[in-house]
Order: structure tokens, then sequence, then C-alpha cells
């Protein structure tokens, strides 16, 4: 398959920083521990003060830890999977592949720009262009012309998208309500500013990952092959982000956290995106792409 070889390389390459990455982020310890943090604007934050995100806030170094678990026990195995399939030009693999590797450059895209600076910075920085440069290659393999046969589960398609539209709306209006509110009574920043420069997390959502998905879904509910082909990656994205979030709450939780209720409505989530992947994936047509794609198994 095109670019078959030069994805393998960079999947690996990912493989091996990612989990030191991830491995670094769940055993490192040292430090003495948490402490309070007057911030720029004035605010006591509770720092985290143990391992490699040790002058994150505490809540946030927790769900630093618990994302790497996802990453190392979820997010590695499907991108091996995924390259291996890719290699032997399966559209499932392919797809598998397209999405799992959506999930590493997002994850190293707020790692590299959240994350308060450490010594795995230039770490960060590689997978997020390794990860960059792989889903590129792999979405680019991709017969645009024919996607529309490949991707047989139209019916199926649609419902996703409006899931998605759905989702994206509920996400933004979420965030919104962090940051229009302090913005109306004149005291600007939210306090889940904490003692950090800006909403990283907010700000990327708004204005990348949730019009990707809204648009997404639009184009699959009308139809487009293109939209069949963008919600079916982001879909598979989504339920490793969504079980990535779903290990913070858990991980939160365990801290003392109040996480209700995200705790019912986060899992929720993953499993709507789970069963819709699963369900589309088992549908597509299951000839190589070097094949006819004629025939669709409905």
């Amino acid at each position: 398959m095109k670019n078959s070889r030069i994805v393998t390389i960079l999947v690996l390459l990912i493989t091996v920083l990612s989990g030191f990455a991830t491995v670094i982020g769940i055993i490192s310890d040292n430090g003495p521990g948490e402490y309070v943090y007057t911030s720029i604007r004035g605010d006591d934050i509770t720092i985290y003060g143990k391992g490699i995100y040790q002058h994150m806030s505490a809540d946030v170094a927790i769900q630093g830890i618990a994302q790497d678990y996802v990453t190392l026990f979820i997010g590695i195995p499907l991108l091996l999977i995924g390259s291996g399939l890719f290699a032997k030009e399966s559209i499932k693999g392919q797809l598998l592949l397209s999405g799992t590797l959506m999930y590493f450059l997002v994850t190293y895209l707020f790692y590299t720009a959240m994350g308060m600076y450490n010594s795995l910075f230039l770490c960060y920085v590689l997978l997020l262009c390794l990860s960059f440069f792989a889903f590129m290659l792999t979405f680019s393999s991709f017969d645009h012309e024919n996607i529309g046969k490949m991707l047989c589960s139209q019916r199926l398609l649609q419902y996703a998208g409006i899931f998605l539209v759905l989702n994206s709306l509920m996400v933004a209006s979420l965030w919104l309500s962090i940051v229009i509110p302090p913005l109306l009574d004149g005291s600007i920043y939210p306090e889940q500013l904490q003692h950090y420069t800006t909403l990283i997390v907010q700000g990327f959502d708004l204005g990348l990952l949730l019009p990707i998905a809204i648009v997404s879904g639009v184009l699959a509910v009308k139809k487009n092959s293109y939209g069949y082909l963008f919600t079916t990656i982001y879909l598979i994205f989504l339920s490793i982000l969504m079980a990535a979030l779903t290990s913070k709450i858990i991980f939160m939780a365990s801290s003392g956290e109040n996480v209700i209720p995200v705790i019912f409505i986060m899992p929720t989530i993953c499993l709507i995106s789970v069963a819709f992947s699963v369900t589309i994936l088992k549908r597509v047509n299951p000839g190589s792409l070097s094949e006819d794609t004629n025939t669709c198994i409905h």
C-alpha cells in the first residue's frame, strides 16, 4: 500500500517514545509532594509536587497519569494492530490506524501545549511531529473516489453524524459555561484557569476539535462520502479519548474529587462511540484496498 513502509516506521517510533513517556508519567514520584502555590492572579492552587507532572495542579496531574495508562494499555496496542492491518492493505486497519493516530496527535498536542515544562518536553514535541505526519500519510492513502463504496453503513453513519453534532454541542455548551460568566461579571478569569496561562483544553476544543466533529457529522447526515470517512475516523478517535476521560474521572474520584454527574456522562459517551465504531468497522467492505469495492455487506 502507498506509504505503508514509512507509516510503519513512524508508528514504531511513536510506540517506543510514547511507551517511554507514559511509563515515566506513571512511575515517577520524586519530589516533596503537594503544596500550595499562589498564582499570578492571587489564587491558591494545590500543586501535585511529585514526578514528571510535579509542577502541575494536583487535579490535572492525576488526570495526566490516568491518560498515560489509557495511552499505554489501549492506545499503543490499537496503534500496532491498526498499523499491522494497514500494511496488509486492510480498509478496516486503515480506518483504525487513522483514528488511533488522531488520538496520539491530539494527546501530544495537549501535552506539548498544556503540560508544565519538564524533561520530556522534546519527547512530546517529537511525538507530536511523528503523529502528525503518520496521520497525514495514512489519511492521504485512502481511495477517496470509492470511499462511499467502502463504508457501506450509510444509514448508521448518518446516525453517527447526528451523535457527533449533539455531543459536540453539549461539550461546547459546557466549555462556554466556564468561559462566558467571568466575562459577563467582569472577573475575566475562570476558576478552572488555576495557575496556567490560558484554557488550553477549552480553546483547542472550541476552536478545532468540536468544529471538526460538527462538520464531519453534518456532512455524514447529508450523505457526503467525505463526511462518512471523517465521521468514522473521528468516532474511533473519540472512543479512545473518552476512555481516557473516563480513566481521569475514576482517578479524580479516588482522590476525593466530586465527579457527579460526569461519572455517568463520559462513560456513556465512550460506550456509544465504541458501539458506533465497532459496528461501522464490522460493516466495512471486507475487500482490500487493491480489490474491487463494489460489493457491500449490510
